[in-house]
């Protein structure tokens, strides 16, 4: 009896027509690791995610050729508008694409948000003016609603032992995404300057300087957005057979369970609310400040490389911003495959984002004095500092990540995702505005008795830090753990019977 106990009493029902119930049965025929599908998961976020900081490097120029500053210092107020549009958009849209997804398919959302890229994104890229710039960055990011439906997509298409995997893979296309795309606005900004012999001035390279990399970057999201009509879908269809069937399903079992067994498991669930789940709040509050800090250094940061020696910065081209940006992301990657899967078993999410906190205070600080070096040391110096920040900016980050999913059901992840990214789009948005306006404002601090230029930008980014490490102890930050006593309980008044 306690065999047959065990035994499920009706064998799943899969629908012909229904798209959900085709992809739960391949996964049931699946087996191996799926690269194929984290290979589909890792291209469309990294599609979705190049655009968001691709302009950096070539920021600070475009806005100077738009003509919209009186001053130099200025710059950097204006740049900071353009910067954040893209965060706003997605903020204010974010939670409907998440109820669009759930109402009509992952499938749409994947669509329209690579199709968003592949216009809008070239239309960013011959801006002729400032408002043109903000309006495309605007409608990009209310059109790309991708990073929330991808988490639940990523756990639908594939097995359940494989889908930490999977949300790793999105936080790491993430991470990289945000590497690669200032490197290639680094490197094709401006090619009748840089590459004469290729792309003269009278071309439309050099018309619009800054529309190669934002073409480059659509072309890809159009192969993307292509090959996604041949995705599959993982929404259920069906729901009213669903609902009769688990009806049925719980009606026969409740018939012939025993009525111990009954007790504990017909006892009513109460509503879960996320907003009453601490674990997931405190996770993405904490996330939320770490990722302001972390878009606002994003920006700041080619800015002051850009930005001249008078004013504290180190008078780099774009493409020698590309070429640290590149250094990093090679950096990072590494890093990501083989070291933090160690580090992360070896401390766990909590410990080791504040360790990484802590390290990287020092680090941004330094920036200002590694301003003062030259040639061969400066070049060494500040791939070294940049490598160290975007790792320990990524291991918070993703540590951060999985302390939300660990906090919530999978019934309700979906959900949460899109509340984490609503809040993160919003906190990210207003990242490069307020760092652009600090930012003009430190450069016209040049002479003053504490902490004078690019010293108290990089002072005023610790701040921020500081106040999320704060976040990170208990009792604000604790980690979810599933209980797991009423299982045991059931199963063992099962196995007794």
């Amino acid at each position: 009896m306690g065999e047959r106990g065990k035994e499920p009493l009706l064998k799943k029902v899969y629908y012909e027509n229904c798209p959900g119930c085709k992809v739960e049965l391949l996964k049931e025929n699946q087996h191996g690791i799926p690269f194929k599908g984290l290979l589909t998961i890792w291209v469309i976020v990294l599609s979705s995610v190049l655009p968001a900081s691709l302009l950096f490097p070539f920021l600070y120029f475009m806005i100077r050729d738009f003509h919209i500053a009186k001053t130099e210092e200025d710059i950097g107020y204006y740049a900071g508008f353009v910067g954040s549009t893209f965060m706003l958009g997605r903020a204010l849209t974010s939670f409907f694409w998440g109820v669009f997804a759930d109402r009509y398919g992952r499938k749409p959302v994947i669509i329209v948000g690579t199709i968003a890229v592949v216009i809008f994104n070239t239309l960013f890229g011959l801006s002729v003016n400032f408002w043109m710039a903000i309006s495309t960055r605007f409608l990009l990011g209310c059109l790309n609603g991708v990073l929330g439906p991808i988490k639940a997509y990523a756990c639908e298409i594939l097995p359940d032992e494989y889908q930490a995997l999977a949300l790793s893979t999105i936080t790491t296309a993430w991470s990289i995404g945000l590497i690669i795309g200032p490197a290639v606005g680094g490197f094709l900004a401006q090619p009748a300057e840089k590459y004469p012999s290729v792309f003269s001035k009278g071309s439309l390279f050099g018309r619009f300087p800054y529309f190669l990399p934002c073409l480059c970057i659509s072309a890809f999201a159009l192969v993307v957005a292509i090959g996604s009509f041949w995705l599959p879908e993982s929404l259920h269809n069906h729901e009213e057979a669903k609902s009769i069937e688990d009806k049925s399903l719980k009606a026969l079992e409740g018939a012939t369970r025993s009525p111990n067994v009954k007790e504990v498991e017909g006892t009513p669930t109460p509503s879960k609310s996320l907003i009453k789940n601490w674990p997931l709040m405190s996770s993405i509050i904490v996330y939320s400040i770490f990722s302001l800090h972390d878009m606002a250094y994003t920006e700041i940061f080619s800015l002051w490389a850009v930005s001249p020696r008078k004013l504290g910065g180190l008078s780099y081209t774009t493409d020698s911003v590309g070429n640290v940006l590149s250094i990093t992301g090679v950096g990072l990657v590494i890093f990501q495959l083989f070291v933090y899967p160690r580090m992360d078993k070896l401390f766990g999410p909590i410990l080791l984002a504040q360790i990484c906190g802590v390290l990287s205070l020092p680090i941004l600080q330094s920036y200002p004095y590694i301003a003062l070096l030259s040639g061969l040391s400066l070049t060494l110096v500040i791939n070294a500092a940049s490598i160290a920040k975007n790792v320990l900016t990524t291991i918070i980050i993703t540590c951060l990540f999985v302390l939300q999913n660990r906090a919530v059901d999978q019934d309700q992840r979906g959900t949460a995702n899109g509340l984490a990214m609503a809040s993160m789009s919003l906190f990210k948005a207003i990242g490069p505005a307020v760092g652009g306006a600090l930012f003009s404002w430190a450069e016209k601090r040049q002479h003053a008795s504490f902490l004078s230029g690019s010293a108290m930008i990089f002072f005023l980014l610790n701040i921020v830090e500081v106040l999320a490490i704060l976040l990170m102890f208990k009792p604000f930050l604790v980690e979810h753990r599933h209980s797991e006593n009423r299982e045991q309980e059931v199963r063992g008044q099962s196995d007794v019977n």
